[in-house]
C-alpha cells in the first residue's frame, strides 16, 4: 500500500514518541540522561523517572540551569536529554544553548513539547513559533520537527547515537500516524513522499499530515505533486530541495512563523539556485492567540484547503 492509499485513522502526539523511546535507549545506554525542569507529566517523561531514576535530573523550573547542567553532563560523556516546553527551551534557554553548548560543540539535546501553535488555548505566550528559526542560525545545531509518532521515535534514536548539539520539536497535540513503525529515516535527508512533476511540496512536523491530504486530492484533479517531509531544517536536505527547484513552483507549510523557519530555509536554496518560485504556508509573522488548535492552524491558513488553493494559484 502506498502512503497515498493509506487511511490516517490512528493519531498519538510526537511527546508520547519521545516518551517511550527516551525509556528505551536510557536502558540500552546508561550515560542518556533526561533533565526535567518540573513538568515531566506533560512531556511524557514520568516513566523514565519511574524506571530509570538514577538517570533523571529535576533542576526545577529553572531552564538556564538545566541548560548548565546539561552541558557539564556533556563534559563528562554523559547524553543529556532537556525536556521542557519548547517556548521556553529555545527562548529563555536561547544565551545558554549558544554560550555553553553550540559554542563549544556538546553533545546536549534539547528535547521540546508544545511545538507551534500545539499549546493552542494556552495562548500566544505558551506557542513557539519562533523557535526553530532562533536555534538554527546557532552554529553546530542541528534542527529536527518529526511528523508522527513512529518519526519521533526513530529521530530520537538518531539523536541518541548522533554527536552535537540538537533541537527536536515535538507536538502537545495529537497528530495522524502517517509512517509504519518499521520506517528508516535518517538526520538531514528528507523523506520523500511521492514524486511528481508539476508542483512541490515540502512540510514538517505536524503540517505533513495536511500536505498528504492535499496530495491526495490534486492528484484526482490531475495535478502531480512532488512531496517532501524536511523533518530536518537543519541541516537542510539541500539536493532535495534542488530537485523541487526544476519544477519551478514549491509549497512550504510549517506549524511556525514564515520567517527564519523551513520557508525560509528553502527560500534560500532557490535563490541560490536562481530560478523557481516558493509560496510559504504558515503562521504569517504574528503571535499566537488563545483558541484550540484546529481553529489556530486555520486562523493562520495551515490547512489542506488552503495548500490545494495555493498550488492552484501557482499552476495558472
Amino acid at each position: 500500500m502506498s502512503i497515498l492509499e493509506k487511511e490516517l485513522t490512528m493519531k498519538k502526539a510526537t511527546r508520547e514518541g519521545f516518551g517511550d523511546e527516551i525509556v528505551k535507549q536510557g536502558k540500552e545506554n546508561k550515560n542518556i540522561y533526561v533533565v526535567d525542569v518540573d513538568i515531566a507529566k506533560s512531556c511524557k517523561t514520568t516513566n523514565f523517572i519511574k524506571e530509570l531514576p538514577k538517570q533523571h535530573i529535576n533542576v526545577g523550573i529553572a531552564e538556564q540551569n538545566a541548560a548548565g547542567l546539561a552541558a557539564g553532563l556533556a563534559t563528562t560523556g554523559k547524553i543529556p536529554f532537556v525536556s521542557t516546553y519548547a517556548v521556553f527551551g529555545s527562548l529563555r534557554m536561547a544565551e545558554q544553548i549558544r554560550q555553553e553548548v553550540c559554542y563549544p560543540n556538546l553533545n546536549v539535546k534539547i528535547a521540546c513539547s508544545h511545538g507551534g501553535l500545539t499549546p493552542a488555548n494556552d495562548g500566544g505566550s505558551h506557542q513557539a513559533i519562533e523557535d526553530m528559526g532562533v536555534l538554527r542560525s546557532f552554529p553546530n545545531m542541528t534542527v529536527i520537527m518529526p511528523a508522527d509518532y513512529h518519526a519521533t521515535r526513530k529521530l530520537v534514536e538518531q539523536a541518541a547515537i548522533t554527536h552535537g548539539p540538537m533541537y527536536l520539536r515535538f507536538t502537545r497535540d495529537k497528530v495522524p500516524m502517517i509512517y509504519d513503525e518499521n520506517e528508516e529515516f535518517e538526520i538531514g535527508k528528507a523523506k520523500k513522499l511521492k514524486e511528481g512533476n508539476d508542483i512541490a511540496i515540502i512540510a514538517n512536523g505536524d503540517t505533513v499530515h495536511l500536505a498528504l491530504e492535499a496530495t491526495k486530492e490534486l492528484e484526482k484533479e490531475g495535478i502531480s505533486v512532488k512531496l517532501l517531509d524536511m523533518h530536518t531544517i537543519k541541516p537542510l536536505d539541500r539536493d532535495a530541495v534542488v530537485e523541487c527547484v526544476e519544477l519551478e513552483k514549491i509549497i512550504t507549510v510549517e506549524d511556525h512563523n514564515i520567517l527564519n523557519g523551513l520557508g525560509s530555509a528553502v527560500c534560500e536554496v532557490v535563490a541560490e539556485e536562481g530560478k523557481g518560485k516558493v509560496t510559504r504556508i504558515g503562521v504569517q509573522d504574528q503571535f499566537g492567540q488563545s483558541a484550540p488548535y484546529e481553529k489556530l492552524m486555520e486562523l493562520n491558513g495551515i490547512t489542506t484547503e488552503n495548500i490545494i488553493k495555493t498550488a492552484k494559484e501557482m499552476l495558472r
